[in-house]
């Protein structure tokens, strides 16, 4: 095994660890993404395509994986520039463009996972979505939940998210709403989670959903250990099921 991965032995087999390193994975957001990367990096996937067309501002650094010096930049450059002073030898590639309905079918976005961290102000990352079902890639949806984290798998055989959209309502609130029901068929306590979208329901029109560095580095790990799996080709589930890790 590599020196650089070293650490990884026992946890990681030789085998996997040869397995990952050359098996590309698309990041599609560069905010929630971020610090996804940077995890899939250090674990040892060292093919990686990043996408994101905004820049970087003070309001991303409670959370996102970026510094002072970044703010005005570019998040995929930013972040590209950072997972190269990581990795030297690591293989990223970098989109600093949002993806729309004219780029989606034009950009070399090759990946047997992908990661859909987009922004849903607008219908892109339903399409990214089926885009990537017509390719028959898996596509991970992770989102920070302040104290938790939450992710779901569309495949070409599953559900997908548009079951969840609703008319008057943002798409996140639809999300939140849908975990809290999730979580109360396994019994699980949601009263927190519940204030929560109580309140973001005031702003929600208005206003991204508030999140928390906690949620995204525990989202982070979780993500990273699903994609570890599907390129070890291990079981997992998939839409309408989920994964759930919260410390609250």
């Amino acid at each position: 095994m590599s020196l650089r991965y070293e650490r990884n032995i026992i946890h990681i087999k030789e085998e996997e660890q040869k397995c990952i390193k050359n098996f590309p994975v698309l990041i599609g957001g560069c905010g929630i993404g971020s610090y996804i990367a940077e995890c899939l990096l250090r674990m040892g996937f060292e093919n990686l395509t990043i996408i994101d067309g905004d820049t970087v501002e003070l309001t991303n650094l409670n959370r996102q994986n970026y510094v002072t010096d970044d703010i005005g930049v570019n998040k995929a450059i930013a972040l590209k520039q950072r997972l190269i002073s990581i990795n030297p030898e690591a293989n990223i590639k970098a989109y600093s463009e949002f993806i729309d309905r004219n780029n989606l079918y034009n950009l070399d976005l090759s990946c047997k996972v992908a990661i859909n961290a987009l922004d849903f102000s607008s219908d892109i990352p339903f399409l990214f979505d089926e885009y990537m079902a017509q390719k028959s890639v898996p596509v991970v949806h992770p989102y920070n939940l302040g104290w938790a984290g939450f992710l779901t798998v569309i495949t070409p055989e599953s559900r997908n998210l548009r079951s969840l959209h609703k008319e008057h309502h943002a798409f996140e609130i639809n999300v939140g709403q849908y975990i809290v029901d999730r979580l109360q068929e396994k019994n699980i306590d949601t009263k927190w989670l519940e204030d929560f979208l109580s309140e973001y329901g005031k702003i929600a029109m208005d206003s991204p959903p508030p999140q928390l560095s906690l949620g995204l580095y525990v989202l982070s790990g979780m993500v990273c250990q699903l994609v570890f799996n599907i390129a070890t080709e291990k079981e997992i589930k998939v839409f309408p099921e989920s994964y759930y890790l919260s410390l609250k």
